[in-house]
């Protein structure tokens, strides 16, 4: 059994079987907290579950009747969840206001957004009975920048604010509540956009003050730090992990951002 910070906790994260999510259950696991693995893919669910040790359950976020039962079975099985990890999403693909259908803009509103809350209305409520949880919502620079993505940019800016809510709703129930915004970040989702020409990897590098994209450990090391002791007075923010990408946009105005000083051979290494 792993030991660390998290020893003798329990971690539920939604969309586990994936991506960032999948990232934060195995960065969680291998510091100590038992993880329960919710996803609407079992197989992937269980597959993530087998490989952290934890436990996999089926779970389709947009029903608040489902995450009411898995979180009384995540309870039942493991112990009452101290960490909830709200990773469960689905990506929308860039288009004009005109373009898009009212059952995309459900289908995104519906899992991003009100998924989000169901989760945390389900996990929460028993965390602040109990006066102690830690809840981290995963929203998206998406939220906080204007995109051609008229329904996951306004359902992700609601997983910010409702973030900030609930921070303040149950911070004397001893609940923190914060939330995380990945940049473009290389999950299977947008892997798959990127092999299909959908998304230009260069453009999206060259986009960030860093020059890089994200990888999901980037994402599920914040989550873990938000998760931890360490962040005890900590509630009620949203940490961007973008590689500067919100920063460097408004450089374009002014020629763009800076070439790298010295020997890019050396970058990092304090020389």
């Amino acid at each position: 059994m792993s030991t660390g910070p998290f020893t003798g906790r329990i971690a539920a994260v939604t969309g586990g079987g994936s991506g960032i999510g999948a990232a934060c259950c195995r960065m969680l696991a291998s510091r100590g907290a038992k993880v329960a693995v919710l996803d609407v893919d079992r197989a992937a669910a269980k597959a993530v579950a087998a490989e952290v040790g934890g436990a996999a359950f089926t779970l389709d976020v947009g029903r608040m009747d489902a995450n009411e039962a898995t979180a009384a079975a995540v309870q039942a099985e493991l112990g009452p969840a101290d960490i909830l990890v709200t990773c469960a999403g689905v990506l929308q693909r860039p288009l004009r206001a005109e373009e898009i259908t009212e059952a995309e803009v459900a289908r995104v509103i519906r899992i991003d957004q009100i998924g989000t809350w169901n989760s945390a209305m389900a996990f929460g409520r028993r965390m602040a009975m109990r006066a102690y949880g830690s809840i981290i919502t995963i929203a998206s620079i998406a939220g906080v920048r204007s995109m051609p993505l008229h329904a996951y940019s306004p359902a992700k800016a609601a997983v910010i604010e409702m973030t900030r809510c609930l921070a303040a709703e149950w911070g004397r129930s001893g609940v923190r509540v914060n939330a995380v915004s990945p940049g473009f970040t290389r999950t299977p989702g947008l892997q798959a956009e990127i092999e299909r020409g959908e998304r230009d990897v260069t453009r999206l590098e060259d986009a960030s003050a860093l020059g890089q994209m994200i990888m999901p450990e980037d994402v599920a090391e914040a989550v873990c730090f938000l998760a931890s002791d360490a962040a005890r007075a900590i509630t009620g923010i949203n940490l961007p992990v973008d590689a500067g990408w919100l920063v460097a946009g408004s450089w374009a105005a002014y020629g763009g951002l800076p070439a790298a000083r010295g020997n890019a051979a050396t970058r990092g290494r304090g020389a």
